[in-house]
């Protein structure tokens, strides 16, 4: 079965010349102009991937990836003329699991949509045992690889895939210490062009959803200058 995209974009040029292009790598395409019909089309058919455009009149991207985040951990990537490390960084605590600026190249699109697949892919495989991450008589957290899934309390956590393979990549094996560039590597495969710190965005929504005290994390640390490190408890 094809791969299903939605494009979010109001600009009907740039619009088609993604669906063309995406269309030639054998996704199945749709469009929306506007943030209500995104999520007009997202609730009665979720895509698996969307790419959203943060410009889109009175409901701007941001909002429209709140929301479809409320519905879905599907991958969304930005694309933009917001080059703005600001920007960049609200798209992403947004919910957005990769940004593209604009003017882009069709080739880079692509690549990203194919790396964002691949690590779709991946969150299902059973690579590993599953590994007790927290663990007291008021707290059970579990990630289970063999389900790809975190697990708090025998309910799953709701991480994006992006959220998902960080805490796989610390978790092989935990005490490891990962610089930003080298999850980029192993998460983003194709690497991030632009701001580092995407990886300190995804790290810090993973805290709010794993950690006891997101503001004082004791699972997910950092060792400064040096990169991030998972401590099972």
């Amino acid at each position: 079965m094809s791969t299903q995209v939605l494009i979010v974009e109001d600009d009907n040029r740039i619009r088609t010349v993604l669906r063309l292009a995406l269309e030639d790598e054998g996704y199945q395409v749709a469009e929306a102009a506007d943030t209500p019909s995104a999520l007009e089309h997202a609730r009665s058919t979720m895509p698996d991937l969307m790419m959203v455009d943060l410009m889109l009149g009175e409901i701007d991207g941001y909002t429209c990836i709140r929301e479809v985040r409320r519905l879905s951990d599907i991958p969304i990537v930005v694309v933009s003329a917001r080059t703005d490390t600001h920007d960049i960084v609200a798209g992403l605590e947004a919910g957005a699991d990769d940004y593209v600026t604009k003017p882009f190249q069709v080739k880079e699109i692509t690549a990203r949509l194919r790396a964002l697949r691949r690590r779709l892919r991946s969150s299902t495989d059973a690579s590993e045992p599953d590994i007790v991450l927290d663990s007291d008589p008021g707290r059970s957290l579990v990630l289970s690889t063999s389900r790809g899934a975190v697990v708090l309390d025998h309910q799953d956590v709701p991480l994006t895939v992006t959220e998902y393979r960080l805490l796989v990549e610390l978790a092989q094996p935990p005490g490891r210490v990962l610089s930003r560039t080298a999850l980029l590597k192993a998460v983003w495969e194709h690497g991030f062009y632009g701001d580092e710190r995407i990886v300190d965005v995804h790290i810090r929504r993973l805290r709010t959803k794993v950690e006891r005290d997101p503001g004082r994390p004791q699972l997910v640390t950092t060792v400064r200058g040096m990169g991030y490190r998972l401590d099972p408890r």
